[in-house]
C-alpha cells in the first residue's frame, strides 16, 4: 500500500531543512538504508535515508525548495499504484497515515558546549556592503516588511553573522531562493552573473545597485549598550547548555601532568613525518583518551533514564570553533587507529567544519568530548557535559613551571586537564582513576603507539 514519506529529523536541533538534490528518481526501487536525499540544514548537509522498502512512486518537492520537519516529500509503494489520492492530501498538508518515524537521537549533539571560544562578532556599528542585483528589466523593489524572504536556513544563518538585509539581496538557486553564495556575494560586493545580457530596451536598468546594512540596533537609555540579536545557532547552543547545566549532575576532577615526555615525544614524531604533515599535542591527547576509555570501558557511556548504556566502540568528539558557533566533529574508532590517520582526520574535519562542509553524520555518535584551550593560553578551565555523554575533558595550556624532583628544585613542564562528570553515571573514584590511566598514557607517550 502506498505511503507518505515525510522530512525526517536528520540532526537534534533540526526544524526544517532545504533538499539540496535527489539521489533517486521517480520509479526507482528503494530498500531499507538507501540514500534518496541530501538534505541541507543551518550547520551541515544530512544524508536523507530511507526506512522502507517500495518504488518511488511520487517526489513532491522539487530540488532547492524548503521543507518542514516532517512535511511530505515522496510517495513510496509498488510499481503501479495510483497515487492520486495521496497527492491531493500531501497538496492540503496532510502527511498521511505512514509519515516516518524520526530518526533516533544520535548520542551527542552538532553542538557541544565544550567552552570553546566563538569567532568575534562582527561590529554593531552600520556595514555598508554593496550587493549587486540579477540583470533584469525594470529591477524588483525590495521586499516589503511583511513579504516572505525565500532563503536557505544556511543562508539565512549567514545572513545574521554577516549582517546582510535578505530583502535587498537576489537569489540564484530555484525559484529565486536565496542560497549562502548569494549571501557572500552581497557581503563581499560581487556581481552575480544570471543571466543574459538585456536587451537595448533594458539599458537604463541593466544594474540596480543596493546597500545591505546591519540592522540598526536602537540604543536605551544614554546609549550606553546595545542589544545584539542572536543567531540561530547561538541560541540553540544556549539552550543545550542550560539544560545540560540544569539536568545533569555535575561534578569536576582536575590533575596536573608532567608533559614534558608527550613534547618530547611528538617532536620525535614530527622529525621523522618531515613534510608529511604534523602531529599536535591535541592530537596525541585524542589517542590517549581512546585508549583510556578502552581500559575503562564503565566511563564511555551514558545515562538513559532507567539505565547505564555502556558503548562498545570509542567515538571522540573535538570541539571545533566556527563563526558564531561551535561543532564537534567526531573521531570514530579513536582507540583503534594510529597517530597519524587522528592528525590527518583532525585536520580534514576541522578544515571543512570552519566551512559548514560537514555531513551529518561527522558530527553525531561521538561517545566522549575533549575540549582544548590550551593554544589560547588558558590554563585551566572546565567544560558542560555534552549530553548524553557522561564525560568531557578540558585540556589546558603547557606551562613552564618550577617543580621539585628528588629535593631539588627544576625547571618543568606541566599541563593541567579537567574532567567533568555525569555522577549518575561516574562517580569519584571511577573519574580518579580514569584520570589516573590517562596521566599515565600522557607521561609514557611511548605506549601511545602500542
Amino acid at each position: 500500500m502506498a505511503q507518505i514519506i515525510g522530512l525526517p529529523k536528520l540532526s537534534p536541533t533540526m526544524e526544517e531543512g532545504v533538499l539540496v538534490r535527489w539521489t533517486k528518481k521517480e520509479g526507482d526501487k528503494v530498500s531499507p538504508g538507501d540514500l534518496i536525499a541530501e538534505v541541507e540544514t543551518d550547520k551541515a548537509n544530512m544524508d536523507f535515508n530511507i526506512e522502507d522498502e517500495g518504488v518511488l512512486l511520487k517526489l513532491l518537492v522539487k530540488e532547492g525548495e524548503t521543507v518542514k520537519l516532517g512535511a511530505p516529500v515522496a510517495i513510496l509503494g509498488k510499481a503501479g499504484e495510483d497515487v492520486s489520492k495521496l497527492v491531493e492530501q500531501a497538496k492540503q498538508g496532510g502527511d498521511g497515515a505512514a509519515a516516518p518515524k524520526p530518526a533516533p537521537e544520535p548520542a551527542t549533539r552538532a553542538e557541544v558546549p565544550a567552552n570553546v571560544p566563538a569567532a568575534k562578532q562582527a561590529p554593531a556599528a552600520k556595514l555598508e556592503q554593496p550587493v549587486v542585483a540579477a540583470k533584469a528589466a525594470p529591477p524588483a523593489a525590495p521586499k516589503g516588511d511583511g513579504a516572505r524572504v525565500l532563503a536557505s536556513p544556511l543562508a539565512k544563518s549567514l545572513a545574521i553573522d554577516l549582517g546582510i538585509d535578505l530583502r535587498l539581496v537576489t537569489g540564484s538557486g530555484p525559484g529565486g531562493r536565496i542560497v549562502e553564495r548569494d549571501v557572500r556575494v552581497a557581503a563581499e560586493g560581487h556581481t552575480l552573473d544570471q543571466g543574459p545580457e538585456p536587451t537595448d530596451t533594458q539599458t537604463t536598468h541593466t544594474m540596480a545597485v543596493v546597500r545591505a546594512t546591519r540592522p540598526e540596533i536602537a540604543p536605551a537609555g544614554d546609549a550606553d549598550h546595545e542589544d545584539v540579536p542572536a543567531s540561530n545557532m547561538r541560541r540553540r547552543i544556549a539552550a543545550r547548555l542550560t539544560e545540560a547545566k540544569r539536568d545533569i549532575p555535575h561534578f569536576y576532577l582536575q590533575r596536573v601532568i608532567d608533559a614534558a615526555p608527550l613534547l618530547a615525544f611528538r617532536q620525535r614524531l614530527n622529525d621523522l613525518l618531515g613534510d608529511r604533515g604534523k602531529v599536535s599535542v591535541n592530537d596525541l591527547v585524542i589517542k590517549a583518551v581512546a585508549l583510556a576509555l578502552r581500559r575503562l570501558p564503565d566511563c564511555n557511556a551514558a545515562w538513559e533514564g532507567d539505565v547505564i548504556r555502556k558503548f562498545h566502540r570509542v567515538h571522540i568528539g573535538v570541539a571545533v570553533a566556527i563563526e558564531d558557533g561551535l561543532v564537534t566533529p567526531v573521531i570514530r574508532d579513536a582507540d583503534l587507529k594510529g597517530i597519524g590517520s587522528i592528525a590527518a582526520e583532525v585536520r580534514d574535519l576541522a578544515d571543512r567544519a570552519k566551512k559548514r562542509g560537514l555531513k551529518g553524520h561527522e558530527i553525531t555518535g561521538s561517545t566522549f568530548t575533549v575540549s582544548n584551550l590550551g593554544m589560547f593560553g588558558i590554563e585551566r578551565f572546565t567544560a558542560i557535559l555534552n549530553p548524553p555523554e557522561a564525560g568531557i575533558l578540558a585540556i589546558g595550556a603547557v606551562l613552564d613551571t618550577p617543580v621539585v624532583e628528588k629535593g631539588i628544585v627544576v625547571a618543568g613542564k606541566r599541563m593541567t586537564v579537567s574532567m567533568s562528570c555525569d555522577h549518575r553515571v561516574i562517580d569519584g573514584a571511577l573519574g580518579a582513576r580514569w584520570l589516573q590511566v590517562f596521566a599515565e598514557l600522557i607521561e609514557k607517550p611511548e605506549s601511545l603507539a602500542l
